[in-house]
């Protein structure tokens, strides 16, 4: 490949990309950025997030090998961040392979995400 490619976004399939984008910009601290009916921007890059309504979505489950990626997150305490994204609509699987290192999480709509110490 002669030029590499540079990654701006990544997208969420969604039912409701309003109340999604609007827990993650709680999460991260990003504002949202652009909306319009079937789309919603967070974040102002390099990287941002967006969420894309999907009609009929279905969402990942957790442990499931069908699901096909998940965010990564750091925290300076992170016990208080996983209290933080719980209170915001986020759920605690009961499957945790992380052990002390990391938390699994779920957005609420389903999507998987973890969060270690920074």
């Amino acid at each position: 490949m002669n030029a590499p490619l540079t990654l701006t976004t990544i997208m969420f399939d969604s039912a409701d990309p309003a109340a999604l984008a609007a827990f993650y910009s709680t999460a991260t601290g990003w504002p949202i950025t652009d909306t319009d009916d079937t789309f919603v921007y967070v974040g102002e890059g390099p990287v941002t997030l967006a969420f894309q309504h999907v009609p009929d979505y279905r969402p990942p489950s957790w442990p499931d090998p069908a699901k096909h990626a998940h965010l990564d997150f750091k925290a300076a305490d992170k016990a208080q961040a996983v209290q933080d994204l719980l209170a915001a609509g986020a759920k605690l699987p009961d499957f945790q392979p992380g052990g002390d290192s990391w938390t699994v999480l779920t957005d609420p709509e389903g999507h998987p995400f973890c969060v270690a110490a920074a």
